[in-house]
């Protein structure tokens, strides 16, 4: 996953560039994602249409690795509640600053899309989802 939200690239700018404050999130969420056809597009943009809903889904937190040459690999497993009702195709992942709403801060899809339904859960293994801004 290399993609940054808008959002985020203006914040990282500002900060570097114009001195303006950016506020490190306190703690990072995992949120998913079904496709709509413009689920990326959506996502560049922070907009959230594509995300699940319903069936016990919520985000979950998520932690890094440091950086090394110029990527940071998840730090933990990251395991999503059992769903309770079908939540749909999985085509991509996105790292929140906040448990609901928010801000998109970076997004990508997944490998292997995965379709979840009731009974069935989502998980990420530590190391397998990977930032890089090289």
């Amino acid at each position: 996953m290399s993609a940054a939200s808008d959002y985020l690239e203006n914040a990282v700018l500002d900060h570097v560039l114009s001195n303006a404050a950016f506020t490190q999130p306190s703690t990072l969420y995992l949120g998913l994602f079904t496709e709509s056809g413009s689920t990326a597009a959506n996502l560049e943009a922070g907009t959230l249409t594509d995300e699940v809903g319903g069936g016990s889904y919520i985000r979950e937190t998520i932690s890094f690795d440091p950086a090394s040459a110029g990527s940071a690999d998840s730090a933990a497993t990251v395991t999503f509640t059992t769903a309770t009702a079908t939540w749909g195709e999985i085509t991509h992942v996105a790292v929140m600053d906040a448990s609901s709403g928010g801000n998109v801060l970076f997004y990508g899809a997944v490998t292997t899309p995965k379709t979840i339904e009731s009974g069935d859960t989502f998980q990420v293994t530590a190391g397998n989802l990977t930032i890089s801004l090289a």
